[in-house]
């Protein structure tokens, strides 16, 4: 069972979207966009700092669309909200203790979406460090503890998340050594994810269900971004807003997102708020190389669905 029901009102809503985002991006292919957008009717069960219980919050339904949300994309930098997650797990499990370098890293992991800082939460996750490659007997224990971060989300048992890959560290150049042996000779083992994976994260975080509420609550400030001009870093590149889904919205609208993008990928997954409206959870995958440059593909689709949003 997904964890969303589809509705025809969002369907038909979500393909308008679509169709208008190929007229107005020709070269956009129909393989190289995919998302998942849930829509939360009231009484809203997100973002009450887990007032609900994980059951009550599980059973309570909710509507969604979705468009080739199953399949496998490279995330890029979006998986750091996996890394976000668990880490809190081991956290509170006492499988890991905290320390002011772990608060650094998990902040600068998701705020300023750091490479080296992600390494360094991945290398406190699942015990191991980069380095020279290894003998095939070290390798193989080495690769079975790198793994612990897909047995945990496997243990889940979300019927999203049974085809995703999560063990690799983000590069900016790429990975060397051991890392790049792990990633496989045509580096098919190379982080996956779909858009309905992440969106269920994702509802889990804002739901205040993630681990506990009060690291629900603590992995939303972090995700938290301003719209405000001012308090935009001037790199467009690595504000996560310029270019991205809050791109798209007006400045009163709130947002809590992490984006991700590569030379050939440019995607995003956010939770909005707009006034007045119903929340709503959008994860917008596109790939190719002219796409991933497109500083205005994701925040069209944006300002669509939050028009989509004030119809409902």
């Amino acid at each position: 069972m997904i964890f969303f029901s589809k509705d025809e009102q969002l369907e038909n809503l979500g393909n308008g979207i679509l169709e208008a985002t190929w007229t107005a991006f020709p070269t956009l292919a129909r393989n190289q966009i995919a998302l998942t957008w849930i829509v939360y009717d009231p009484p809203v069960p997100v973002n009450t700092g887990g007032a609900l219980t994980p059951n009550a919050f599980w059973n309570h339904s909710v509507r969604g669309f979705t468009y080739r949300g199953v399949e496998r994309i490279y995330p890029a930098s979006v998986v750091k909200l996996f890394y976000l997650v668990a880490v809190n797990e081991w956290l509170e499990k006492g499988m890991s203790q905290t320390s002011k370098e772990l608060e650094r890293a998990m902040r600068d992991m998701i705020v300023d979406s750091s490479n080296d800082a992600t390494s360094f939460v991945v290398d406190i996750l699942s015990g191991t460090t980069s380095g020279p490659e290894l003998p095939t007997g070290p390798f193989e224990t080495w690769k079975y503890q790198r793994n612990i971060i897909n047995r945990y989300y496997q243990s889940l048992g979300w019927e999203e998340i049974q085809t995703i890959n999560v063990c690799q560290k983000t590069w900016g150049d790429g990975p060397y050594g051991r890392e790049r042996a792990f990633y496989g000779e045509m580096l098919e083992n190379r982080n996956m994810l779909t858009t309905n994976a992440i969106a269920r994260l994702l509802h889990s975080i804002v739901g205040g269900v993630a681990v506990s509420s009060g690291r629900s609550q603590a992995m939303m400030a972090l995700l938290k971004r301003s719209l405000k001009p001012d308090d935009l870093p001037t790199d467009v590149e690595e504000n996560q807003v310029t270019g991205f889904l809050g791109g798209g919205l007006p400045q009163n609208a709130q947002i809590w997102s992490k984006a991700g993008w590569t030379s050939q990928v440019r995607h995003d997954a956010a939770y909005i708020e707009l006034p007045d409206q119903r929340p709503y959870l959008l994860v917008l995958f596109t790939e190719g190389k002219e796409h991933a440059k497109s500083q205005t593909l994701l925040p069209f689709v944006s300002k669509l669905f939050a028009e989509a949003i004030a119809s409902l």
